[in-house]
C-alpha cells in the first residue's frame, strides 16, 4: 500500500507534515472540530478530535506551535454561542494532558494578542469558529490572508471539509508553504488504493435512502468492481423499477429510468448487482412498532426498514472472498435497535474478512456513525471520516482542499 500512496501523492504533487522544518514554527492546521454537542455544550462523541491528534502531537514533538481552526454547525456568518469551538478545546485539552488556548475569534488584533500566549506558556490554540465570518465559506482571499497571517505554514487535515471551496481550505494555500496532514494522508491512501489498484474482488456496499445521493458513485464505480450490494431504502427504487410492489416505501419516482440504465449497464458489464431478498416492515415508523419479514411484494399499508435474514445472509456469503469493499450506506434504519440487524451483520462480516487480509474501507456520515456504534471502528480497515467529501472522492472527483495542495 505504502507504494500506492507514494504514487498517488506524487501524482498530486501534494507535500506532507514530514516534508517540513517545523523547529520553532507556527504551524495553522485545518481540522474537522465539527462535532456533536448535547443540550449542556459537551461533545457527545469525539472522535473527530482524536483522528487530528496524530498530526498535532508530531507537529508539537518537532518543536512547533499549534494553531488550530475548524469550523462547527451553520452558524450562517455570524457568531452564535452554541456553535463555539470552546467544548472541542477543552476536550482537545484533555485528550492532549496539556493546556489549549481557546481565541475569542479567528482573525483581528485581539486573536494576534491572545496567540501570544504560546509564545509564553502554551503550546496549542484553537481559533473560534471560522463560519462566525460570511468570508469563510465565500472563498474571500482577503480573509484567507488574514488567517495566514497567523502561521508560518498551512497543514490541511480535514478531509471532512476538503470537498468545499472555503478560505480556510482553498484560498489560504496562496498564502503559506502548504501541505497534508497525516489523516487527510490516510484518507487519500486508502479510498485512492480502493479506487485505483483494489485488490480482486472488488465490492461495493451501497445502502442510504436515496439513488440519487449515489448516482455519481455507481457511475465511477461498475466500471472497476465485481459485485455492488445495495441495501438501504435506495433499494425500493430499484424493486419499482423491477415491478416490485413497495407498500409505502419511498422511493425516488423520477429515478425509475435512471435504475433501470443501471441495471441494464451493470449486465452489460458482467458486474453483479444484488438486491434484497427479503425486508423487514413496519406500518409504524417506530421502534417498538410489530414488524413482518417479507419476500417480493410488499403489502400495502407496510415500509422497508432493514434488510431481511436471508438477505443478510447472502450479503455475508457475497462478501466471502471479497478483497477490497466500500461500504457507503447503512442497510436499514440503524438509529433503531430493532431494524439495525442488517447493518450488523455486514459490520461483522467486514470484521472477519479484516482480520483474514481484506481491505474494508468503510465511508464517513452515516456508514461511519453505524460502525462506531457497532464498537466495530477499529476492526476496519480504514473508516473515513469525510461524508460528503467521501462521496465526492468516490465519485472520481477531485477534492478542492486536495488541488489547493497540490498547486501549492
Amino acid at each position: 500500500m505504502g507504494a500506492v500512496l507514494s504514487e498517488k501523492m506524487s501524482r498530486l504533487s501534494v507535500k506532507t507534515v514530514r516534508d517540513f522544518d517545523l523547529s520553532g514554527k507556527r504551524v495553522l492546521i485545518r481540522v474537522d472540530f465539527n462535532v456533536p454537542l448535547d443540550k449542556d455544550l459537551r461533545v457527545t462523541d469525539d472522535n473527530r478530535i482524536r483522528a487530528s491528534l496524530p498530526t498535532i502531537q508530531y507537529v508539537l514533538e518537532h518543536g512547533a506551535k499549534v494553531i488550530l481552526m475548524s469550523h462547527l454547525g451553520r452558524p450562517d456568518g455570524k457568531p452564535v454561542p452554541s456553535m463555539s469551538l470552546t467544548p472541542a478545546s477543552k476536550r482537545l485539552s484533555e485528550l492532549l494532558k496539556r493546556e489549549v488556548v481557546q481565541c475569542s475569534d479567528c482573525v483581528g488584533l485581539r486573536v494576534t494578542e491572545e496567540l501570544r500566549a504560546l509564545d509564553q506558556k502554551a503550546s496549542v490554540a484553537v481559533l473560534e469558529n471560522l463560519r462566525f465570518h460570511p468570508e469563510e465559506e465565500k472563498n474571500d482571499p482577503a480573509f484567507a490572508k488574514n488567517l495566514a497571517a497567523l502561521g508560518d505554514l498551512y497543514i490541511n487535515d480535514a478531509f471532512g471539509s476538503s470537498h468545499r471551496a472555503h478560505a480556510s481550505i482553498e484560498a489560504v494555500t496562496s498564502y503559506l508553504p502548504s501541505g497534508a496532514g497525516f489523516l487527510l494522508e490516510k484518507e487519500i491512501r486508502y479510498l485512492g488504493e480502493s479506487m485505483q489498484s483494489p485488490k480482486k474482488p472488488f465490492v461495493a456496499i451501497l445502502g442510504g435512502s436515496k439513488v440519487s445521493d449515489k448516482i455519481g458513485v455507481i457511475e465511477n464505480l461498475i466500471d472497476k468492481v465485481d459485485r455492488i450490494l445495495v441495501g438501504g431504502a435506495m433499494a425500493f427504487t430499484f424493486f419499482k423499477a423491477k415491478g416490485l410492489a413497495i407498500g409505502t416505501s419511498r422511493f425516488e419516482k423520477d429515478k425509475l429510468d435512471l435504475a433501470r440504465q443501471i441495471l441494464d449497464k451493470a449486465s452489460a458489464k458482467k458486474v453483479e448487482i444484488v438486491l434484497p431478498v427479503d425486508n423487514v416492515l413496519v406500518q409504524k415508523f417506530e421502534e417498538t412498532a410489530p414488524s413482518q419479514i417479507v419476500e417480493g411484494n410488499f403489502p400495502e399499508g407496510w415500509e422497508g426498514v432493514d434488510i431481511g435474514p436471508k438477505t443478510a445472509q447472502l450479503f455475508q456469503k457475497k462478501l466471502e472472498d471479497a478483497r477490497t469493499i466500500i461500504w457507503n450506506g447503512p442497510m436499514g434504519v440503524f438509529e433503531m435497535k430493532p431494524f439495525s440487524k442488517g447493518s450488523l451483520a455486514v459490520a461483522q462480516k467486514l470484521e472477519e474478512i479484516t482480520k483474514k487480509g481484506a481491505i474494508t474501507v468503510i465511508g464517513g456520515g452515516d456508514t461511519a456513525a453505524c460502525v462506531i456504534g457497532f464498537g466495530l471502528e477499529d476492526k476496519m480497515t480504514h473508516l473515513s471520516t469525510g461524508g460528503g467529501a467521501s462521496l465526492e472522492y468516490l465519485e472520481g472527483k477531485v477534492l478542492p482542499g486536495i488541488a489547493a495542495l497540490s498547486k501549492n
